[in-house]
């Protein structure tokens, strides 16, 4: 395996997304970050509900790791009772998770339109009536609710929150200690209001997750999986850093990154490697 880089307090804040080396079992994933000396991990609700949320806990713990989001909640858009109901009940089970995961952040992709629908704002009202039932349930388990808007390209079929302002628009409805948001620099990049946004995040406190990603073209077929490693692309990363702890925020930053490239790359390398690039790129 490649050596961690020489910079021990640059890695004080760096965090890994489990996605962004799917490839790696939890285990395996666990083993890499404490041989790289990487302290913090951003867990799925997926494959930790596969190994066992008790068990996944128990396993980071003793590595002495840090879970510092579980992705993800939210999909909170549908008009039908009985979808909703079962949406409204499978967040509250992700808060379950996430507090005996031991992190206080649940990030949110608040769903796109419905079948057949094309009214943005009343699904976007939708998600904000979840949260006023979702927020209480929450803060009861020492979470806090981290929307997450995505770029406008996944308008339709994964989040109808498409920038800061929207997102904020629906938190600062809600206690911040209950709802804020998730600051992806892939997904808000591109907007010109959103440096205005993230101060105005940061001075009600409502930054609860921090996540990094760079942008390269052409996207892949679908896009999802079009995330490109740290320094590959168009992004200031740490321009970006610069502008979220100017506006208060001292938490874990996260690399997250759907890659079908890195993914079919050995995991453990791939870590290194990004690991190596947060520094030159983010620090």
């Amino acid at each position: 395996m490649s050596e961690p880089p020489e910079l021990p307090n640059a890695l004080e804040r760096f965090s890994v997304n489990q996605m962004t080396v799917r490839q790696l079992s939890l285990p395996e994933l666990v083993d890499a970050c404490r041989e790289l000396g990487v302290a913090g991990v951003g867990l799925w609700r997926e494959p930790v509900r596969a190994y066992g949320v008790e068990a996944a806990a128990k396993l980071v713990r003793d590595a002495g790791l840090t879970v510092t989001t579980l992705c993800r909640g939210g999909f909170l858009t549908a008009t039908d009772p009985a979808e909703r109901a079962a949406a409204l009940a499978g967040n509250r089970r992700a808060v379950d998770e996430a507090a005996t995961l031991g992190t206080d952040v649940l990030v949110l992709v608040c769903g796109g339109l419905p079948a057949g629908s094309r009214d943005l704002h009343g699904a976007r009202e939708r998600i904000a009536d979840a949260l006023a039932e979702l927020g209480p349930y929450a803060e009861r388990h020492g979470v806090r609710l981290a929307v997450e808007p995505l770029h406008p390209m996944f308008a339709a079929d994964r989040c109808v929150v498409s920038t800061l302002a929207q997102a904020l628009d629906l938190a600062e409805r809600f206690p911040a200690r209950q709802v804020g948001v998730a600051v992806d620099t892939y997904h808000v990049w591109w907007d010109d209001r959103a440096p205005d946004q993230i101060a105005r995040a940061g001075a009600a406190g409502r930054i609860h997750a921090f996540q990094l990603a760079d942008w390269t073209t052409p996207l892949p077929e679908g896009a999802l999986e079009g995330r490109g490693q740290l320094g590959d692309g168009a992004i200031d990363l740490r321009a970006w850093r610069a502008r979220v702890e100017a506006a208060g925020y001292t938490g874990p930053i996260e690399v997250e990154l759907f890659n079908s490239a890195l993914w079919a790359r050995d995991g453990r390398e791939v870590l290194a490697e990004t690991v190596r690039r947060f520094t030159e790129h983010a620090v």
